[in-house]
């Protein structure tokens, strides 16, 4: 319980950190947006994402329909706040399929080191040396199109980057005194690891999850235009993007309404992803 409390603690003591920094209030204000729009969509959202208007097809925004309606006679608005919803879980979930990957992979390439870092090491340089788009082009297009397919995809593309960041990460921390110190008093590797470790990279960690949140929505948004994501009837801000191409003169806010959150919400997440490292890691702050 006490150690939940300090973490609880260190968690206020960063968001006020980050809140004091404009910078970092506008990243912050921007994801906790996006949170709240994805947790409260069926909420805040006037229509169903089903519901067809048929004698509203293609009407620009009003009091009635914010941002307009879709060729189908779709709210716009109500779709753009499920696409939230949506994006959200997928770089979450796929963010923590690589997260976890990347951990395991790092902690002992790094730590280990020899002929298992190696080993690991080739493995992610061959992943490295494809275009990121590309890969997860390559495992949709195996696995097939779908949501669950989509995180798997997404969650392989941005493991090497965790198992990078990880394993250097250890390195660096692995040559400190108080790690010779629990070695030399036969503390299993394991307990080195989880209790000396860990704590101390956690923080280089942190950044890159955030970072990454931002890569993989824009990933799924990419799949999903594509036609390799996310499978109607569900919305995302990609298959809105596509779908819009047909209408871009006759209906412009078909393409600007997704665009704008595609752009917002990476925004938001990269400049959060900036203020955090400098809060967490101050050497780093130019």
């Amino acid at each position: 319980m006490k150690n939940i409390i300090e973490i609880l603690k260190g968690i206020i003591n960063i968001i006020k950190q980050l809140l004091k920094d404009p910078i970092g209030r506008i990243g912050f204000i921007g994801v906790f947006i996006i949170v709240l729009l994805s947790i409260f969509a069926p909420k805040i959202a006037p229509y169903d994402i089903t519901e067809m208007f048929t004698k509203s097809k293609l009407v620009s925004p009003n009091g009635e329909f914010i941002f307009g309606t879709d060729n189908f006679g779709r709210d716009v608005f109500s779709r753009i706040i499920y696409g939230a919803k949506v994006s959200l879980q997928v770089g979450i979930i796929s963010v923590g399929i690589s997260a976890t990957f990347g951990y395991i992979f790092g902690i002992v390439a790094g730590y280990f080191e020899g002929v298992v870092d190696s080993i690991i090491m080739r493995f992610m340089d061959v992943l490295f040396a494809f275009p990121s788009i590309l890969l997860a082009l390559f495992i949709v297009s195996v696995l097939g199109p779908s949501l669950g397919n989509t995180m798997i995809a997404i969650g392989i593309v941005n493991t090497p980057v965790f198992t990078r960041t990880v394993r250097a990460s250890v390195i660096s921390v692995k040559s400190m005194e108080y790690i010779t110190s629990a070695k030399s008093i036969g503390l299993k590797p394991i307990n080195i690891i989880l209790k000396h470790i860990t704590p101390n990279i956690l923080a280089p960690f942190t950044v890159q999850a955030t970072l990454a949140l931002s890569g993989a929505i824009l990933t799924e948004a990419s799949l999903s235009f594509l036609g390799l994501g996310i499978q109607p009837p569900d919305p995302s801000w990609g298959s809105m993007l596509s779908e819009s191409r047909k209408y871009m003169e006759r209906a412009p806010w078909l393409a600007i309404a997704p665009a704008v959150f595609i752009i917002c919400t990476i925004l938001s997440f990269n400049i959060l992803g900036d203020s955090l490292r400098d809060v967490l890691d101050p050497k780093l702050k130019l």
